[in-house]
């Protein structure tokens, strides 16, 4: 019986490759593993007060073909009578990717989904100060696995991307190596 060899997504093997020893070089770390790298990819979707159950089935579908795995259910911690909010109801949904499903998804959202959207200028240059980037999209549609005949429903999103940077500085080395589509500072 032959044996089958995994296939490496190609952003993680840009990044062993190439992009390892360019950061390395780039940011004079000394040992391989100061070198930062992806741990996780959590894509979410606040779906609280849909008055139609269809609704939150149908964002859960879209988000389930999006990543690829079946999405988790959040839940109100505690109860807001402001918002109409109560304990225990549903409010979102969310996925976390990691190994190569995460690699798979970032490079469909760069190098695909990204050049797609409306008046598209690059990403904003903005991180939290631990080492995570994270980006909101207006709506699901702009992915191509959602059929826009079938999806009748807008639903925004947020993508965070979470590595082991240190830095604002690291995290943008990774991310831009990478492929992620900045903005461009104007000169």
């Amino acid at each position: 019986m032959k044996e089958q060899k995994a296939v490496i997504p190609p952003l993680k093997q840009l990044y062993l490759e190439k992009t390892k020893a360019e950061i390395k070089q780039e940011l004079n770390f000394t040992n391989d593993h100061q070198v930062p790298v992806l741990k996780k990819v959590v894509i979410s979707m606040g779906t609280a007060k849909q008055k139609d159950k269809h609704v939150f089935e149908a964002c859960a579908k879209d988000l389930m073909m999006i990543s690829g795995q079946k999405p988790v259910i959040t839940r109100a911690k505690k109860s807001i009578s402001n918002f109409k909010l109560r304990e225990g109801q549903e409010v979102g949904l969310k996925v976390t990717l990691r190994r190569n499903r995460m690699y798979e998804f970032l490079y469909k959202f760069f190098h695909i989904v990204c050049p797609t959207l409306p008046d598209f200028r690059g990403l904003k240059v903005k991180f939290d100060g631990r080492g995570s980037y994270s980006v909101g999209l207006d709506t699901q549609q702009v992915f191509p696995e959602i059929n826009l005949d079938q999806s009748k429903h807008v639903q925004g999103m947020n993508i965070t991307v979470v590595t082991s940077a240190k830095t604002d500085e690291e995290c943008f080395a990774l991310l831009s190596s990478l492929g992620c589509p900045f903005r461009q500072k104007k000169t």
